[in-house]
């Protein structure tokens, strides 16, 4: 296909520099009338048929390029697909292995588990004075309401005088 694209594509050059030939040279362009009987309607009735065959030609292979063009690029992506699915299986039997073989020993490194978050509801905890939240570090306690942490201080009041900078 590629041997047909380029054959073409020479062609249609050496259709543009005849056509540029007879245009600036006046000589060329006499003689070449006298060729045919017709005169100067006989040259370029021949020019325009070769033009528009040129053209066909041009198109037909282009489209032929581009269309096979685009079905090899669904053939490799096809493929590429089938191996990432390949190398997916293999991942997962991999971990399926390795889960099993911490499962044989007794030895689990498996990240802990985190609860889902439990879903909004509009009643009131059963200790309003004492809530618990999750905590991550065991270290932070839980103060009443009545008692906040001394540690965060309370905003001061904002001075009216003061304005945010622009």
């Amino acid at each position: 296909m590629l041997a047909i694209k380029r054959l073409v594509t020479i062609l249609v050059m050496v259709f543009v520099l005849l056509g540029l030939l007879l245009i600036l040279v006046p000589s060329v362009r006499a003689s070449a009338e006298g060729m045919f009987s017709s005169g100067p309607v006989g040259l370029y009735y021949a020019l325009f048929i070769a033009g528009v065959v040129l053209l066909g030609l041009q198109l037909i292979t282009e489209n032929l390029d581009s269309v096979l063009l685009r079905r090899e690029v669904a053939t490799h992506a096809g493929k590429i697909n089938e191996l990432k699915a390949k190398l997916y299986d293999q991942q997962a039997t991999q971990r399926e292995r390795e889960i099993q073989q911490r499962a044989g020993t007794g030895t689990t490194t498996l990240p802990p588990v985190v609860p889902a978050a439990p879903a909004y509801t509009t009643e009131r905890a059963p200790d309003a004075e004492h809530p618990t939240f999750p905590q991550s570090d065991p270290g932070l306690v839980n103060a009443p309401l009545s008692q906040p942490n001394t540690i965060i201080h309370p905003s001061p009041q904002p001075d009216p005088n003061h304005r945010p900078a622009l």
